[in-house]
């Protein structure tokens, strides 16, 4: 279906892909790992042809089509949804449109009108539907959307008016609705509640063609994949993996410990040789040293020669590619947030709140208490209300009903789903500094810690790739020293060791934790409390 060799890819100087080669076979399941910035985007770009590679081929079967979900949309500012649908299915909203259209203006005629003109025009909108695959195509594509969440959403709807959780979804919906042969999935289970991860699950485990997959949810790896593609961002190198992401774990897991074992013998025995040098040579020269007898001096002379040809055969050893290299300390997102001293055990309470924004209820009667040192995960479909829930408690939106308040000294700190705090005009060390009274050397120092080093504090945020977004959102959030964070999808766009070390890090504060997750393995490490909002309704999760 797919044969990639050889394939490199360079931006500037920075090498991205050096030699990868692969084959994607009909039925196949595959799960692409590896670190933000690693070159996963850039490989399925290249595999959609939307980007050209530097050396090696792309070889596609005959008659074989590809689908490509990118990671987000930011290049579709002002569109409105059928430009986003119309991209993957060939401008079937648009067509389905011009439809609307026609219709409405032959049935505003009256006598005196251009009946022929109208007729022409409908005709011609019929036409264009029916090159796209006509209304069993759009039944298709609604159907897709309903299943996503996104039943009735008018087409002409602005993006800028929809979550991102639903851009996403209504991008793999016209994604799905075109039939492609093989599928490539950039990062889809961001922005996806619940209920939509158990139905895109349930898709690609029947899906007919091939999958290849960009994820960072492991329990959706570990219940759709059969292998993982993991990119190395030292080596920028492929390797291939049998099994879902628990088999893959397990692999590294096992190379990992065989690599450090292999290492410890290896420099035991240098020790060793080193020690039986040292004392041979000196043996040799303290008895050369020692004698006149013209018989033992050559004695000593030829074991020295000796110490020095086991010396040569070592140092060939260190220089061979026989050597083992020591295991390379992968240091991933360091994480300490801020601890303040406790200033009440109430942190948040929200008494019968309600709130409607434009006339329209989203949250209703909402009854919530966090205190202080609890981890709250908020779980729920997309557009239950969950990030108003978290404005709400931050007062960026007043209550209709009810009341909400916050305990003395809290410090909330929120990190927004779509990354609104981070500023793109500003690089990554003047966002810091804007932040905290910080020299630079402190604010480069400090940055380091979330894998902004060197030249990358340089960066205008708006250059930066989703997940290196993510990192500078939370370094903001721990600079502003905050003890309530609020967070709103945080795990989305950051890798999967990132996620391990934030997990670990959210587990570890010592402040108040109220998260949007629907990342089931982060829900069971970090939360000690679960509740779930759907239409509007907070409720303990069963």
């Amino acid at each position: 279906m797919l044969a990639v060799s050889d394939l490199s890819k360079r931006y500037g100087d920075h090498l991205v892909l050096d030699r990868v080669s692969f084959t994607v076979n009909p039925g196949d399941r595959i799960g692409l790992v590896g670190p933000n910035g690693g070159g996963k985007s850039t490989l399925l770009a290249v595999l959609a042809g939307e980007e050209e590679p530097d050396a090696g081929s792309v070889t596609l079967a005959l008659r074989t089509r590809i689908g490509y979900l990118r990671q987000g949309f930011a290049d579709l500012p002002s569109a409105t949804l059928a430009a986003l649908l119309d991209v993957p299915t060939g401008g079937l909203a648009t067509a389905l449109a011009h439809i609307d259209t026609a219709t409405a203006a032959l049935a505003a005629l009256d006598a005196d009108a251009d009946a022929d003109a109208a007729m022409r025009a409908y005709d011609d909108a019929l036409a264009a539907l029916e090159a796209r695959g006509g209304y069993a195509a759009v039944d298709e594509l609604q159907r897709l959307l309903a299943a996503l969440g996104l039943a009735g959403v008018s087409f002409e709807t602005p993006l800028a008016a929809l979550s991102g959780g639903q851009k996403t979804r209504a991008g793999l919906a016209a994604l799905l609705a075109s039939r492609p042969d093989l599928l490539l999935l950039d990062e889809p289970t961001n922005h996806l509640d619940l209920d939509a991860l158990a139905w895109l699950e349930g898709f690609v485990r029947d899906y007919q063609g091939a999958v290849l997959v960009v994820s960072h949810d492991r329990a959706f790896l570990d219940r759709t994949v059969t292998q993982i593609f993991e990119l190395d961002d030292a080596t920028h190198r492929l390797t291939a993996y049998p099994g879902a992401y628990s088999d893959y774990l397990a692999a590294k897991g096992a190379a990992a410990a065989a690599h450090a074992d292999a290492y410890t013998r290896q420099q035991r025995e240098i020790a060793r040789v080193e020690r039986d040098i040292r004392a041979v040579a000196s043996h040799a020269g303290t008895t050369e040293r020692a004698t006149q007898h013209d018989f033992l001096r050559a004695r000593a002379k030829k074991v020295a020669r000796t110490a020095k040809v086991r010396e040569r055969k070592l140092e060939k050893l260190l220089a061979s590619e026989e050597r083992i290299d020591k295991p390379e300390r992968r240091w991933g997102l360091a994480l300490e947030f801020a601890e303040r001293d406790e200033s009440g055990r109430d942190v948040a309470v929200a008494e019968n709140a309600s709130v409607e924004l434009s006339g329209r209820p989203i949250l209703r009667d909402i009854d919530l208490h966090v205190r202080f040192g609890e981890r709250v995960a908020i779980t729920g479909p997309n557009g239950g209300g969950k990030t108003t829930l978290l404005r709400l408690l931050l007062g960026e939106v007043a209550p209709s009903a009810g009341r909400v308040r916050l305990g003395a000294g809290v410090v909330p700190g929120r990190y927004a789903q779509e990354q609104e705090t981070v500023d793109p005009r500003l690089t990554v060390l003047d966002q810091a500094r804007t932040v905290a009274p910080l020299s630079e050397t402190d604010a480069r120092s400090f940055l380091h810690r979330f894998l902004f080093g060197g030249e990358a504090v340089f960066r205008q945020a708006a250059d930066l790739s989703y997940g290196e977004r993510a990192r500078l959102a939370l370094a903001l959030l721990v600079l502003r020293g905050a003890n309530f964070l609020l967070l709103d999808e945080p795990l989305n766009h950051l890798d999967l060791p990132s996620r391990e070390r934030f997990e670990e890090a959210l587990a570890g504060f010592g402040g108040t934790v109220l998260v949007v997750l629907h990342d089931r393995y982060a829900i069971e490490r970090v939360a000690t409390r679960v509740l779930e909002m759907r239409a509007g309704r907070l409720h303990e999760a069963g």
